[in-house]
């Protein structure tokens, strides 16, 4: 993807020479002055905007991978590639033969084990490359719709034939997808959409959250263990999911009957977490053969379903 975000960042820098338009950065200070930006949105920015050290090192995913999804268990090594569906999006589902290296995926749990001692298997690791916010002025002039692929690919330097074009049309079709019955979504393709969807939904008194983890460099498949719990007041949030695409786009959508905690974890090889959960107690609508009802042997609506967040994922929770 090296050579269509060099283009997007000359068509940032063509947009912006000379001029004094409101920066992600401002914007967000002037709809939410007293909730702190945090650092997975910060390390988007657009570096030349960033007061801060500009980050190299890449975005950071629970088991996500360049072209797909990549779930770790270690079970025997191994790894699998799920194209690149979404485990977040909650009307698709995989395969058993999908799983079947893999029948003990830490991803989902049980909210009944979200408690001091509790140990999970999780990897997080960290991409070569992330894709920078673009300010929504510039955002705008980009087509984004499945049935404007021609135009996208050719305004992003993007073969029709490639890896990149095939994640790029996956990640539209997500977006698209009417979702599950009830829900009420959008795919922000700037912070200051972001922004709006969330604030609309939940009001300007909300703090958005996410996942950190103390390192820069990828950490190995370990058995972290969970140290802390604690349960947010809100019984609703936005959830917002990073998406593959040449730049920043986040599957935002509003979620009710959803618990979110704040959890601190400590690996066995010494890395510090603290991570975002959510637990939905209500998931009667979901696909039935999610893989999260797969892996928990469990069926729509019986019990509650969490999962750690990416720490490229935001959670905005009113307060």
């Amino acid at each position: 993807m090296k050579f269509f975000l060099l283009h997007v960042c000359t068509l940032l820098s063509v947009a912006f020479a000379g001029s004094h338009a409101v920066t992600p950065e401002v914007y967000w200070k002037s709809v939410l002055p007293n909730s702190p930006m945090p650092k997975s949105i910060k390390d988007l920015l657009y570096k030349e905007w960033n007061d801060e050290k500009s980050t190299t090192a890449g975005t950071t995913n629970v088991g996500v991978g360049k072209g797909g999804v990549e779930v770790h268990t270690g079970h025997k090594g191994k790894s699998v590639y799920v194209g690149v569906l979404s485990p977040f999006i909650y009307y698709d589902a995989l395969s058993m033969d999908q799983l079947k290296d893999n029948p003990n995926v830490a991803m989902f749990f049980s909210e009944n084990n979200l408690h001091q001692g509790i140990e999970f298997n999780l990897h997080f690791t960290k991409t070569g490359q992330k894709s920078t916010f673009l300010p929504r002025k510039i955002a705008d002039l980009i087509p984004f719709s499945s049935n404007k692929l021609p135009q996208i690919y050719n305004k992003l330097s993007v073969k029709p034939d490639s890896i990149e074009a095939k994640i790029m049309k996956q990640t539209l079709n997500e977006c698209e997808n009417k979702g599950i019955e009830g829900e009420e979504k959008c795919c922000a393709t700037s912070l200051e959409s972001m922004v709006d969807f969330s604030t609309t939904k939940l009001g300007t008194n909300v703090k958005a959250i996410s996942t950190e983890v103390n390192t820069k460099e990828s950490t190995p498949l370990q058995k972290y263990k969970m140290e802390v719990a604690k349960r947010l007041a809100a019984n609703k949030a936005v959830v917002c999911h990073k998406q593959s695409y040449p730049y920043a786009v986040f599957y935002c959508h509003k979620t009710v009957s959803t618990e979110t905690y704040a959890v601190s974890m400590v690996g066995v090889y010494g890395t510090k977490v603290k991570a975002v959960a959510v637990c939905h107690t209500d998931t009667a609508k979901w696909s039935p053969k999610h893989w999260a009802f797969q892996v928990l042997k469990v069926k729509p609506g019986t019990v509650p379903i969490c999962h750690i967040l990416p720490e490229d994922h935001v959670v905005w929770v009113p307060y």
